[in-house]
């Protein structure tokens, strides 16, 4: 009872912790995206109209009521436009939400979820987004050397009249989103609050550290399951990435730029490049390489994309390695950021 006492309430300085912090942001995130996903909603219940044909006299129907809204997800799916949109507010949503979480439960500045911009962080900026591309041209050359993959075409989109680079711009400039709200949400709130609350003194920083890694990228495992093609494959290997990929970045350096680099381009380029699923979701408007897979779905993650693959585990692992003699080389050492288990206060490079 009294370590639920410790973890969830600090008696002393008489203010939220832990859970409550987590839970904070959580009401305020579904606050916040509510109305916008109702507004989404109903646009994209519009636009099908439209498509179907069906008159503005009709929509009350129950008929076309029952047509149109089995029809809205994959319609979401499939429309560049409105999967854009949903990627925006998502990305309004989490970003709000923490930022307001930050100001008025953990009272830490947005800049201490990982966004001390300094030479430092732009550098491992860089370096996460070539890391993230060469990880997924790695995993393509491999497949293409074993024969488990076909190039049909180069330079493709599914709208014939679309110009080539704009029809790239809406994928990366979503990829984008999706990487800084992801790793914002995971790798920044809810990983800095469970170390902090985790950090007792029967625990100790380190594995409070360790245990926040495995139960965030847990969450951030589980919540892939509800994508296409997933299963529990998939989601442990969506697990693994957070851990090991996109975690080692964080663990080390205490900041989001290197997971935010890698998690930007290991999206982009495994579906707008080499033309792969993306977590089981097609975003294959413009590709740089129409390609088919048909190699063993152990090795590839088949119709869920290379994460639920032995070669994207194997590449997560390769990352992590490169992703810590990186931090060695340019800080002279590779520790695990203490400072994350800490109270509200800017955290301390490479502190050990």
């Amino acid at each position: 009872m009294q370590f639920l006492k410790t973890l969830f309430w600090n008696r002393d300085e008489r203010r939220l912790r832990a859970v409550w912090r987590l839970v904070g942001q959580l009401v305020l995130l579904l606050v916040i995206m509510l109305p916008l996903q109702v507004a989404l909603g109903l646009l994209a219940f519009g636009l099908l109209a439209v498509q179907e044909g069906i008159p503005l006299d009709q929509l009350a129907s129950p008929e076309a009521a029952e047509r149109l809204t089995t029809r809205v997800p994959q319609f979401v799916m499939q429309s560049p436009l409105v999967l854009f949109l949903s990627t925006a507010v998502l990305f309004v949503t989490v970003v709000l939400s923490v930022w307001l979480a930050g100001r008025l439960l953990d009272r830490r500045r947005f800049a201490d979820f990982g966004f001390h911009f300094s030479a430092n962080w732009w550098a491992d900026l860089g370096f996460g987004l070539v890391l993230g591309a060469f990880l997924m041209l790695l995993i393509f050359l491999v497949e293409l050397a074993a024969g488990w993959v076909t190039v049909s075409d180069a330079f493709v989109t599914r709208n014939p009249q679309a110009i080539f680079p704009l029809a790239m711009l809406a994928p990366l400039v979503m990829f984008i989103g999706v990487g800084i709200q992801e790793e914002l949400l995971s790798r920044g709130y809810q990983l800095q609050n469970m170390a902090e609350g985790f950090n007792l003194p029967v625990i100790g920083p380190r594995a409070a550290i360790w245990l926040a890694a495995v139960l965030s990228s847990a969450i951030f495992g589980s919540l892939h399951i509800f994508n296409p093609n997933a299963g529990l494959v998939s989601s442990f290997n969506i697990f693994l990435a957070g851990l090991l990929l996109l975690g080692a970045g964080r663990l080390l350096t205490g900041e989001l730029a290197i997971p935010i680099g890698v998690h930007i381009t290991w999206n982009f380029f495994q579906g707008n490049v080499l033309g792969f699923p993306v977590s089981g979701v097609d975003y294959r408007w413009a590709t740089v390489f129409a390609t088919q897979q048909h190699g063993p779905e152990l090795w590839t993650g088949g119709a869920f994309g290379p994460e639920a693959g032995l070669l994207g585990v194997l590449a997560m692992l390769l990352g992590a390695l490169l992703i810590t003699l990186w931090v060695r080389w340019r800080y002279g050492r590779a520790g695990l950021c203490r400072a994350l288990a800490g109270a509200p206060q800017r955290p301390v490079m490479l502190e050990n």
